[in-house]
């Protein structure tokens, strides 16, 4: 069943390389010539390259900017730039920059195609007047070292940079933007996929005051003449396609489990809450599933598509999906019959090379045999470790897509 798990995931994946969507999306666009290509977030590289084939000569200039060893190499008449995720650095005002002064000279009778995935908020980034990247990366980090929301955490971005919250699409103006996007939030709210810089802002700095409040930020001066500058609540220069999302991937990973013989459920689409506290409710969950009287011995497939937060209280090494993992594996520690995959669509979890963890009744023990405790581990978030002494990290490498997380669950009735 790890097996069929682990291929299951991969097929599901294919489905939303950001290629394919991008193609999809362009097949119907009406788009001018004389296209500039914008492209941020860590599957743009991938979209712009999709892009490139479909338009060719229709593109006169471009740039992008991805996570680093996200790019595939050199794309004709576009600039590449990578930088820092989860949190922007250096080369992320360069890329910025750049992007802005290539979209400042754009005219009215020009598109800008505009190619936006996950990763975007930290990729593509110029701090508010009075504020330095400094200070922005300190915010950034406690809300999430206290486990804010992707929505919490980029309605506070928003507000804090000159070009989130609709901003890049007034520095656009005159020329129309065509934005191709790739959710990785629940919901598909533009605004909040890489905090929207062409979106409008339904927001207000009252609402990021407040966040910052609720996680105990304290407010410099210069913080807080940039939260109260208000974000554009309408935009008349652009127009959205949503490419591809966890919707769709749930649905190709339950096309994939029914292909191999699983009676397949989509448990729900919008997985949220603390990672840890997640994994165990998603186990607790199978076994029911998977045990229920009556189930005969079928095999079942479960399905979750969401994000999950990870309150960091320990010093350890992991990501979302490896502790929500290992909290299954705890709940799991003993059954014979369950496996569960939990992983992120990007391929990479947290600062660390796995997508996530695979996991079954024996993973809790084999932490325990190699001289850890388990327990202790998941407490320190040191799900990378843990999993790994277990033999239980799932490696994607970069997939060049970025549509949130997704979970399955493998059983069959003994």
């Amino acid at each position: 069943m790890r097996r069929d798990a682990a291929e299951i995931f991969r097929e599901a994946l294919f489905e939303m390389l950001p290629g394919r969507a991008v193609k999809r999306s362009l097949a119907n666009a009406r788009l001018r010539d004389n296209i500039i290509l914008i492209g941020i977030g860590k599957a743009s590289w991938t979209m712009a390259k999709a892009a490139s084939e479909e338009l060719k000569e229709r593109i006169v200039c471009g740039a992008i900017v991805t996570k680093y060893r996200h790019s595939g190499g050199p794309l004709s008449g576009i600039e590449i730039f990578e930088a820092g995720h989860p949190l922007p650095d250096s080369n992320t005002l360069k890329a910025t920059e750049r992007i802005l002064e290539i979209t400042r000279k754009a005219g009215r009778y020009q598109t800008i195609l505009f190619l936006v995935s996950g990763g975007g908020s930290a990729l593509f980034e110029k701090p508010a007047p009075g504020l330095s990247l400094r200070s922005l990366s300190d915010v950034t980090s406690r809300l999430l070292l206290g486990g804010a929301d992707i929505c919490e955490l980029n309605t506070v971005r928003k507000h804090l940079s000159s070009i989130k919250g609709g901003r890049f699409a007034n520095h656009c103006m005159p020329a129309e933007i065509f934005q191709i996007t790739l959710s990785d939030v629940l919901g598909d709210k533009l605004d909040m996929i890489a905090s929207g810089p062409a979106a409008p802002d339904p927001s207000s700095s009252q609402e990021a005051l407040s966040i910052l409040m609720k996680y105990g930020i304290p407010l410099s001066t210069n913080l807080e003449s940039a939260i109260r500058s208000e974000t554009p609540k309408s935009l008349d220069n652009v127009s959205f396609e949503i490419a591809g999302n966890i919707a769709g991937l749930c649905r190709a990973a339950k096309k994939a489990a029914e292909k191999r013989g699983y009676i397949s459920k989509i448990v729900t689409e919008s997985l949220e809450g603390e990672a840890r506290l997640t994994g165990a409710a998603v186990a607790e969950h199978s076994k029911g599933e998977m045990n229920s009287p009556g189930s005969g011995k079928a095999k079942r497939c479960l399905i979750w598509g969401g994000e999950t937060t990870v309150k960091v209280k320990g010093s350890g090494n992991g990501g979302r999906s490896q502790e929500l993992a290992l909290a299954a594996a705890e709940k799991l520690s003993g059954s014979k019959n369950i496996v569960i995959l939990s992983a992120g669509s990007d391929g990479t979890d947290g600062p660390t090379d796995a997508a996530g963890g695979i996991v079954d009744g024996l993973t809790w023990k084999k932490i325990s045999a190699a001289g850890r405790e388990p327990m202790e581990m998941l407490e320190d978030n040191d799900s990378y470790n843990a999993l790994s002494i277990s033999g239980s990290l799932f490696k994607t490498g970069p997939t060049g897509t970025n549509v949130n997380d997704l979970v399955i669950a493998l059983g069959e009735n003994l």
